[in-house]
């Protein structure tokens, strides 16, 4: 049981007061967990936030509370290493095997299961996550490798009750379906405003001068350089309009594609 009771927002008190009135005391008192954050998906599921929509999208952008987890024994790693590096901007420090990818450290030892097991060959970027400001896919990454780094992933995007940018435009424009991919979509989205800013050229980008300069995405430029995150939902439309309102920070209207 944690010292420090959390503080809800008003709209979070009365979410959790209408319809999880049962979990209500334990939120206060021991912090928002995965339990919730599941109940809580399951009701969006059913259609019964709409009235909530305010207090939902807090919860959701809330740091799920997460128990620390205990060091395995070191005989029962062959391969064992300690690696310490920084997870959003918390310092971990953890016991893997030196064989261990980042996205398995992320989800079977630190908790953080945002980062999602796709194809676990590279070629879906479900698991893609920032490291030192760089979008990686982290099925392919050793965490050995990450010693010293920053690493961002899904959960650390938003700051307290704020959502990321980024992932309000993904909420506004309906850039996700079943949901599964959209963490690494948002991760390398984010990643991607970084690319362009810094006028980091794609396949698809026309003016290249010597000196680089920042880059106003297309839809081209977008479709290029998110072509490594696959929906297989076919969200892509609005997975462009959200990037393109993240970065221009003008209103991008919704465009709805009907079939006869």
């Amino acid at each position: 049981m944690k010292q420090n009771k959390t503080q809800l927002t008003p709209e979070e008190h009365r979410l959790f007061g209408d319809l999880m009135p049962e979990e209500l005391e334990e939120v206060i008192q021991s912090g928002f967990n995965r339990r919730h954050f599941v109940k809580l998906m399951g009701l969006a599921s059913a259609g019964l936030l709409a009235s909530y929509a305010l207090g939902a999208e807090q919860l959701f952008a809330r740091a799920v509370e997460t128990d620390e987890i205990p060091d395995l024994i070191p005989n029962a790693i062959e391969n064992g290493v300690n690696v310490t590096f920084k997870v959003n901007s918390s310092s971990k420090s953890i016991l893997i095997d030196s064989r261990m990818t980042l996205l398995d450290t992320l989800r079977e030892r630190i908790g953080l299961t945002g980062s999602k097991k796709g194809c676990d060959h590279g070629q879906c970027g479900a698991c893609t996550v920032i490291v030192d400001g760089h979008r990686v896919l982290s099925c392919l990454t050793l965490a050995a490798t990450c010693q010293g780094k920053s690493v961002i992933t899904i959960e650390g995007l938003a700051k307290e009750n704020e959502l990321n940018p980024m992932q309000a435009a993904f909420l506004k424009h309906d850039g996700f379906q079943c949901g599964f991919c959209t963490p690494g979509q948002i991760c390398s989205a984010v990643a991607l405003m970084k690319e362009a800013k810094e006028g980091q050229a794609s396949f698809a980008t026309t003016h290249i001068s010597a000196d680089a300069k920042p880059i106003l995405l297309s839809d081209e430029e977008i479709a290029e350089r998110m072509s490594g995150n696959i929906c297989r939902c076919g969200a892509y439309p609005n997975i462009v309009a959200a990037i393109k309102e993240a970065q221009t920070g003008k209103n991008v209207p919704q465009n709805w594609l009907f079939t006869d």
